[in-house]
């Protein structure tokens, strides 16, 4: 399936609710929600906060599961050594995820179409402003009043 036809499906389904594994906006709004309620058993983190400041929410994630770093390990490098692993670059050319395609509803998708950039934006290349629109008053709708924003 060429990229646009991937983009269109994607764009109709969340607006149909169709997408897989459900409406998308629901799981966002369940875990968003259930963060607030119970900051202990959920951590809520968005993308874009996490690559803004990585060494920040990589520490907050280690405490998070109860194992903060001590200063020695800080000192040491090891937060930055997790921040390279688990850098973008890293992800997409781990041989996890570079090899073979994932089957879809009747469709194949090969590995590397589940990752553009890895940056802040990137999705302007991938979507039309017509469909922006349309899925920020969609999402707008649906997230009304609870708090959640995509925009920082």
């Amino acid at each position: 399936m060429p990229k646009e036809e991937m983009v269109c499906d994607l764009h109709s389904s969340i607006r149909e609710g169709a997408y897989l594994g459900g409406p998308i906006w629901e799981h966002i709004l369940g875990y968003w929600n259930t963060s607030k309620t119970k900051p202990d058993k959920v951590l809520f983190l968005k993308y874009e906060e996490v690559l803004r400041d990585p060494t920040k929410n990589i520490e907050k994630i280690a405490e998070f599961i109860g194992q903060p770093f001590s200063d020695a390990e800080k000192e040491a490098g090891i937060v930055e050594s997790i921040i390279e692993l688990c850098s973008f670059e890293k992800m997409k050319t781990s041989g996890a995820n570079s090899t073979d395609s994932l089957h879809i509803m009747a469709n194949e998708y090969p590995h590397e179409s589940f990752f553009r950039k890895g940056v802040i934006g990137d999705w302007v290349n991938h979507v039309t402003p017509e469909m922006a629109d349309s899925l920020d008053k969609f999402l707008s709708d649906k997230f009304y009043g609870s708090g959640f924003t995509f925009a920082e």
